[in-house]
């Protein structure tokens, strides 16, 4: 009985031992998890902002200047029906109510027909003073574009001269030169320029 009492006691504490190890080594284990876990988290947490980096992106992308640049091409129609409207009001005469005055070949002078009808516009413009009035020197097509444009102008400064000699202030008269720009006739015989060699009344 003495000689298996040690082996007992020696047995026993082999068995606390075990016991003892496989207790730090779940500790061990917990800790180690713990530790992952906590790894875990903090990994994760970036990969949770990570969707959120991802929409500040997007949202920075639909807020980026590409509208201005989308806007240019809807810019450029309307910038294209403006310079239209431009080139209408530059080619197309405007109507007048009232006769052109005709002029002579490579004449300036008043004619006596284009006498009477300016003083019809001179009576107009005596009944209503607040009415101010363009004169249109035109010419035919034959001569150069720097010699008709000269020419144009006196007939226009002519037209004007006779109504301020009828008494019409000249403040309410200017004069504009289209030279053999803008004929009335696009024809090239001699009944056409007759219709072309004009001054043309625009009521403003």
């Amino acid at each position: 009985m003495k000689r298996s009492f040690p082996w007992k006691r020696a047995a026993l504490a082999l068995f606390v031992s075990v016991l003892v190890a496989a207790g730090c080594a779940k500790k061990q284990t917990v800790k180690s998890e713990g530790t992952a876990g906590g790894a875990g988290t903090q990994a994760a947490a970036p990969a949770a902002s990570a969707p959120g980096t991802a929409e500040v992106k997007e949202s920075a992308v639909k807020e980026a200047p590409p509208a201005p640049a989308a806007a240019a091409p809807a810019e450029q129609p309307m910038l294209a029906a403006k310079a239209a409207e431009a080139g209408v009001a530059v080619t197309e005469e405007k109507p007048s109510q009232f006769d052109d005055v005709r002029f002579d070949f490579d004449k300036s002078v008043l004619r006596e027909d284009g006498r009477k009808t300016t003083q019809g516009v001179a009576e107009y413009l005596k009944k209503n003073p607040r009415v101010k009035l363009l004169i249109e020197g035109h010419c035919d097509e034959r001569g150069t574009s720097e010699y008709n444009m000269a020419l144009g102008e006196r007939r226009a400064a002519s037209v004007m001269n006779y109504l301020v000699s009828l008494g019409i202030p000249k403040a309410v008269l200017s004069t504009v030169s289209y030279g053999k720009e803008k004929p009335l006739d696009p024809g090239h015989n001699e009944e056409a320029w007759a219709k072309n060699r004009r001054a043309h009344f625009v009521l403003q």
